[in-house]
């Protein structure tokens, strides 16, 4: 068997690949709920933040920052690890599925409430002045004022941290979630070939190049025009 031959056998076998696509197709399907379950919690959670922080109480400014600033610095494979592993010990027992989704949740929160409080620090204090002049409260400028000039200079960065972050739902599979990853491998131990692999990277395309193009539709289409 020469190079080529034996490459292809390897990585684009194609009767494992048809044995194991089901499988592949089912982790398929779960690391897109994963995605979206992180995706719509943690920029709802970073944005309750930032508004918490925007009431400028200062204790509670103090605890976001540090809580913000801890779930940033740790990688997210660590906190799924803790979750997963530490809160047995503490009587506390989740899935896989549970451990993931909340740690890329807060790592999601934490970047996307520094994106959305730059977006409304960004806002000119003359908008302030200007609707607080009008007789309009607090929360009304901030939500009808501020909030919506603020989410169109957050679109670029909060887009491209939202995509690196759902590709972090490969993370899974070290806490055995049978996503993409975690089918792949598994197919590839039952097999004894690495094909699977290659199909759970064609996955990966089919999943996250729609995603990114998407990504690029909604920066040109909503982004901050100066």
């Amino acid at each position: 068997m020469g190079g080529l031959d034996n490459f292809l056998f390897s990585f684009f076998n194609l009767k494992v690949m048809a044995t194991y696509l089901p499988q592949i197709a089912q982790g398929l399907g779960l690391t897109v709920l994963l995605a979206l379950l992180i995706v719509v919690s943690g920029l709802a959670l970073g944005l309750l933040l930032a508004l918490l922080r925007s009431l400028a109480i200062r204790p509670l400014n103090w605890l976001i920052i540090f809580t913000v600033d801890l779930f940033r610095a740790l990688p997210p494979l660590v906190i799924i690890v803790l979750l997963f592993f530490g809160l047995p010990a503490a009587g506390l027992s989740i899935s896989g599925f549970a451990a993931t989704w909340l740690s890329l949740t807060l790592v999601l929160a934490a970047f996307a409430e520094e994106i959305f409080w730059a977006g409304i620090t960004a806002v000119p204090k003359g908008q302030w002045e200007a609707a607080r002049s009008t007789g309009l409260g607090f929360a009304q400028t901030l939500g009808h004022v501020v909030l919506p000039q603020a989410l169109r200079i957050t679109i670029p960065p909060l887009t491209n941290r939202t995509i690196a972050i759902t590709k972090g739902t490969a993370l899974a599979s070290v806490v055995g979630v049978s996503e993409i990853l975690g089918a792949a491998q598994s197919a590839m131990s039952f097999s004894a070939n690495p094909s699977p692999l290659t199909l759970g990277a064609i996955a990966y395309l089919i999943l996250f190049i729609p995603v990114v193009a998407l990504g690029r539709w909604i920066e040109t289409r909503f982004a901050w025009k100066r």
